[in-house]
């Protein structure tokens, strides 16, 4: 049987998400068989596995972390928030359904279980070791009863909680004592020890706050984790760019994502704001694309709400504006769907609004349907017309995660060709593009983790800002096993890790 360690937090974002790929590195350079798991998650930014399934990414980067491949095993159940208190159910990577909350968690919930228990029995046979990561707080008492993502797993396993909290934020103390006291006693005796993040400054003046907590709770205070700037790792939820304080910039490529209200998979423009050469920002309003070089319209879950969004508040003509200064608009995946002729969605599967007029950016037309495409994908970049210039680069990685089929009926070209999905040779367009190279969309996820796409599609910027072009000098994946390591040599130097292996060894005895 697996040795376990599971991270819970006295609130969503305390930054369990990080510490768990910390010790998913840690136990990985250990020699362990190690590997993540968290039960449930709710986030729009998900990813595709190799065998077509979709889960949530910040499994994806402890997978990463780990040494694994990712897998549906490790995140069994998804939901995806669709607005107006429903999200869409994602059971080990295949949707059931949309759901409302209270539908959801009075009555589905329970069921969706029986999943997380497969799941467990799957990884318990194939891996030594297992880092749980919670949700939220155990302590939120109008959730507990239908809740099986906290300590209905710790029961279930018999493992070890640590109790995270954010001291960035304000009143981690309180946090920790309160989210104790509000547990039920054989959930309280699960809790093994205390974890304080995000700490700056001397660590020494913190040490009669660890007395104090140590005493009040009778729960041991395993470290204090300082703030890590510049982490490079995949943020699960949207909330994380209310934090981004990037801004045009008169010497870098200046690139303005929409923030449409139902972004997701924001993770895809990641590789492009590590750019040294970049400032990558979010745009709320039509007058923050001033200064831009580029606007990427990003992907969404709800596509007919988020079109109806932006063109209710102006960006139609914003948009219009930008293209007028021989400046490009770019969509990826409900991005490019929203700069054609219209999205429509007969089934109403999206939402009750069965059609919604486009952007005009592209001669194309979206229609939903019932059926979601989730898959790997290897593709062609063939002729791209992109201001003035032709971009060709083949054996593009990335995947594709949508239910809309885009049909062309305008004189655009389809420079983006699908050539291997799910492993399978093909010939499928997923892309197209204004012949004058203004305006272009793709339905392909990762395309700018492509690092020679990437700085190709730089440097036409660049030309056009009359600079010289730059070689490849950052790699993504490269980059990323960098910034593993760094992360788990922080987190090594600042938790009790003999402390911490004893309490797995022990389990809950």
């Amino acid at each position: 049987m697996a040795e376990y360690i599971m991270l819970q937090g006295t609130s969503s974002h305390v930054g369990k998400s990080i510490i768990t790929t910390a010790l998913c590195r840690i136990f990985l350079q250990e020699g362990k068989k190690v590997v993540p798991f968290k039960a449930q998650n709710m986030a729009l930014n998900s990813y595709v596995t190799a065998d077509g399934r979709e889960m949530g990414r910040a499994q994806v980067a402890q997978a990463e972390a780990a040494g694994l491949l990712p897998m549906v095993a490790m995140n069994p159940v998804l939901l995806k928030p669709t607005g107006n208190a429903c999200s869409q159910v994602i059971i080990d990577g295949r949707p059931v359904g949309n759901m409302s909350a209270r539908d959801y968690h009075k009555g589905y919930s329970l069921k969706a279980f029986d999943a997380v228990k497969r799941a467990l029995h799957e990884l318990d046979k194939a891996y030594d070791t297992l880092v749980i990561e919670g949700a939220g707080s155990p302590a939120e008492i109008n959730l507990k009863d239908h809740d099986i993502v906290n300590m209905r797993v710790a029961k279930y396993l018999g493992a070890p909680v640590l109790l995270v909290a954010d001291i960035d934020r304000g009143g981690s103390l309180a946090a920790l004592v309160g989210t104790l006291e509000l547990l039920d006693p054989d959930e309280r005796d699960l809790v093994k020890g205390l974890v304080i993040n995000k700490f700056r400054g001397d660590v020494s003046l913190f040490t009669p706050a660890i007395d104090f907590l140590e005493k009040k709770t009778g729960k041991p205070v395993l470290g204090v984790v300082p703030y890590i700037d510049d982490l490079g790792i995949d943020e699960e939820d949207s909330v994380s760019l209310d934090n981004q304080d990037q801004q045009p910039s008169v010497d870098k490529v200046s690139i303005a994502v929409v923030q449409v209200p139902k972004i997701s998979n924001f993770t895809d423009f990641d590789s492009l704001a590590r750019e040294d050469d970049v400032a990558l920002y979010y745009a709320r309003h039509p007058g923050d694309l001033a200064g831009a070089d580029a606007v990427i319209l990003p992907g969404s879950k709800n596509t007919t709400e988020d079109l109806l969004f932006l063109r209710e508040n102006g960006w139609p003509q914003a948009l219009h504006d930008f293209m007028m200064l021989k400046k490009p608009v770019i969509g990826i995946c409900g991005g490019y769907q929203m700069m054609g002729e219209a999205v429509c969605d007969p089934e109403q599967t999206e939402s009750d609004i069965g059609r919604v007029e486009g952007l005009h950016l592209l001669g194309v037309t979206t229609t939903f349907i019932s059926r979601k495409l989730t898959s790997q994908v290897t593709a062609d970049c063939r002729n791209l017309p992109f201001l003035g210039e032709t971009l060709s680069i083949p054996d593009l990685s990335g995947y594709e995660i949508h239910m809309g089929r885009t049909e062309g009926c305008g004189d655009d070209v389809y420079p983006f060709m699908v050539t291997r999905r799910a492993g399978q040779p093909c010939q499928c367009p997923a892309g197209a593009a204004r012949k004058d190279g203004l305006a272009w969309g793709t339905y392909i996820h990762g395309l700018f983790d492509n690092d020679k796409f990437r700085r190709h599609f730089l440097n036409i910027l660049r030309k056009q800002k009359g600079w010289d072009a730059l070689l490849v000098t950052r790699h993504y994946w490269q980059e990323k096993e960098v910034k593993y390591d760094r992360l788990a040599r922080i987190v090594r130097q600042s938790l009790d890790m003999k402390r911490l292996r004893q309490i797995m060894e022990e389990g809950i005895q």
